[in-house]
């Protein structure tokens, strides 16, 4: 599914990923974690090809993510709760869009389908400026599966949502992943529900990988009863 070698970015004198290795082969939830400038969101923006890597190569679905990006992507996608969508579209409108975007039959049928999983139905001839940040989180991962993806990166999924809200999307993401046969890349500061979703974990910090393994290996081997120990213990073993 995936595999990064030896991937290196740098931003002048500021490195933010740093000879980091690692690969993906099946399915699952996959939690990408660490502190702020850890490399997280800069480890995604290469793998969807937004930026080059300064040196290293990433590899998905065994092709080059440069060479191939087109390919790629079609059997990709993306969410944050940070990305914005087109305010002055309905809901409707928006989804149409970015379906003729990927290519996809039958859009609507799709779009009528996540949007009830979401909880959103109701919404879809709403203008999207007119949503709340909760509401325009959900539709922004209606639109990430709407071309039913293969490998789906999500930044922060559930930053912006009450509790309520981000249960629900745990539980759909899981239940998708699982039927869908998907990999998601997830990376999060929320340690409760990187416990309870990911499959395993990859730990950045400054760069590096820290660790790789699953929630419960990570925890037992340091002797940690939660992933929020485990995250501070991390760190301080940095300090």
């Amino acid at each position: 599914m995936l595999q990064i070698s030896n991937l290196t970015k740098k931003f002048g004198k500021f490195t933010a990923v740093d000879d980091i290795s690692f690969g993906i082969d099946r399915p699952g939830i996959i939690g990408l974690l660490g502190p702020n400038g850890a490399g997280k969101t800069t480890t995604i923006y290469l793998i969807l090809g937004l930026i080059n890597p300064t040196s290293g190569s990433i590899r998905i679905f065994g092709k080059d993510n440069v060479k191939h990006r087109q390919e790629v992507l079609s059997k990709m996608n993306f969410s944050s709760a940070f990305v914005g969508l087109p305010s002055n579209l309905k809901v409707r409108e928006n989804l149409k869009f970015f379906s003729y975007l990927y290519n996809v039959g039958e859009w609507e049928k799709r779009a009528d389908y996540l949007l009830e999983r979401f909880q959103i139905r109701e919404l879809k001839h709403k203008k999207a400026g007119e949503l709340s940040s909760g509401q325009l989180t959900r539709l922004n991962l209606v639109k990430a599966l709407l071309n039913d993806p293969c490998f789906l990166c999500l930044d922060e999924p559930t930053a912006s949502l009450d509790p309520v809200s981000a249960k629900i999307v745990r539980n759909q993401l899981k239940e998708i992943s699982a039927q869908e046969k998907m990999t998601i890349l997830y990376t999060s500061h929320n340690m409760y529900e990187v416990e309870e979703l990911c499959d395993e974990v990859i730990f950045l910090h400054k760069g590096k990988i820290k660790a790789k393994t699953t929630p419960k290996e990570l925890m037992s081997s340091l002797k940690l009863a939660s992933m929020e120990n485990v995250f501070f213990e991390l760190m301080k073993e940095e300090e």
